[in-house]
């Protein structure tokens, strides 16, 4: 037995079988520099998922290694929000100053999941109701609370909930209700059923509504520019609060804004984050109104959360992110490879639909002759790609999606490369399953 099957054998023993692995034979990464990995094979890769969106601006940066070391070098890895910690305090200006909400306070916390579940009980607390609006095929984490507003049973796994929640239509466009709608009537659609859900299905007392700009595990999926403003608009009405998931949009990513949220013209009234901010490192948090922050009565702490390694790779990170005008160079790549994408992709039947906004873009596969949802599609679409030296990811509410975001300092070359790889890997796939070439 190789040692990678080995290797295999063992994760197989110890891992949880509901732990996915991408790939019919997993790989092992063993090293990186910008945007390129290498497995314990020797094989390298263009990177394209960033581990789930979260090697932000590529792996061994030499500025957020070095601040890393800098922090390791003090000896202290860990002292606990028990005490002044200068990098969480220095942190949280910056993510304050960047927020856009007035007199924003920052909680840190360790994950996207973490971060929502301190937002619903803030949103909770602070309108005394366990009732949560939330959107279809959304996903905002792996806890109680947090798949409790997750609208995707395939990451669902239990039906009860500590809240109360009502799910709203918002990134659904290919429902038959739907079809033909205009951006405008479709929003329309949807601001009156929210009016509806609130008349009828709820005690009048509604927490929050949390939703992702983009839908990252459905597949990068997104309501229409302005339908959260549609939506904020009947909220203030009833007091509602509204909480936008930025695990995956922040930071520049879609090149449009440096929130997701900013797309729809609305200032929530908390944002939660996580994944790119580290780099790799632990890192997650809230920042909200000052208000809402202060507003719970019992004492509080995060024992890793906002811890001093941690903090010094998300001032270090960010600190690029600003210093390079990466959101730019978010737009400009994107727009090569999604444009790209949207030409190339009209010569293969099986591609329903390529969306995204800068270096956040998907394809969605479909059966040529029926025209429904294809995983088995998707999935040679990612085999062959890994074959050819691009690593993507896979979601969708059907699992029929291909969904990509590369590290956002990606160059024109890369982008080129990307581009070139995945119409290859398009191409490989129709032949095999039309056995006709499209050149």
């Amino acid at each position: 037995m190789s040692e990678h099957a080995n290797l295999l054998r063992r994760h197989r023993a110890v891992m949880p079988s509901w732990l996915a692995l991408n790939y019919g034979s997993p790989i092992e990464i063993v090293g990186g520099k910008g945007a390129r990995v290498t497995d314990a094979e020797g094989n390298g890769y263009l990177d394209f998922f960033s581990g789930i969106l979260t090697n932000m601006i590529g792996y061994d940066v030499p500025e957020v290694r070095e601040a890393v070391e800098r922090q390791l070098a003090t000896g202290v890895v860990h002292t606990s929000t028990a005490y002044l910690l200068r990098g969480q305090i220095e942190l949280a200006e910056k993510i304050a100053g960047l927020s856009g909400i007035p007199d924003a306070k920052v909680f840190f916390v360790n994950s996207g999941t973490e971060a929502n579940e301190t937002a619903l009980l803030l949103a909770a607390y602070a309108r005394r109701s366990d009732q949560v609006l939330a959107m279809r095929q959304s996903y905002h984490g792996r806890s109680f609370g947090a798949i409790g507003v997750t609208g995707n049973r395939a990451w669902t796994n239990i039906s009860y909930s500590p809240l109360n929640v009502h799910f709203l239509h918002g990134a659904d466009r290919h429902l038959p209700q739907f079809a033909g709608m205009s951006d405008a009537a479709y929003v329309d659609a949807c601001a009156q059923d929210l009016r509806h859900v609130l008349a009828t299905a709820t005690g009048g007392d509604v927490a929050a509504l949390i939703a992702e700009p983009i839908q990252g595990v459905g597949g990068f999926t997104s309501a229409p520019d302005g339908l959260f403003a549609a939506y904020k608009e009947i909220l203030d009405e009833h007091g509602i609060l509204f909480i936008s998931d930025e695990v995956q949009t922040g930071w520049g990513r879609t090149g449009q804004g440096f929130w997701g949220i900013e797309n729809h013209g609305v200032r929530p009234d908390m944002m939660t984050f996580a994944k790119g901010l580290g780099n790799g490192f632990a890192v997650g948090g809230v920042v909200a109104r000052g208000e809402l922050m202060d507003a719970l009565h019992a004492v509080g702490l995060s024992t890793f959360g906002g811890n001093p390694i941690a903090m010094a790779a998300g001032n270090a990170t960010l600190d690029y992110v600003l210093d390079h005008d990466l959101q730019a160079n978010a737009a400009r790549q994107g727009a090569t490879i999604i444009e790209g994408l949207r030409r190339e992709s009209a010569r293969f039947p099986m591609v329903r639909d390529v969306r995204g906004k800068g270096l956040m873009f998907a394809l969605e596969l479909a059966d040529p002759g029926t025209g429904e949802p294809s995983p088995p599609l998707a999935a040679a679409v990612m085999e062959a790609t890994r074959e050819r030296g691009l690593l993507a990811g896979k979601g969708g509410l059907y699992g029929n999606v291909i969904r990509m975001a590369p590290p956002l300092t990606l160059s024109d070359a890369e982008a080129a490369e990307g581009l070139a790889i995945l119409t290859a890997s398009l191409e490989a796939v129709h032949e095999a399953v039309s056995g006709k070439t499209t050149a």
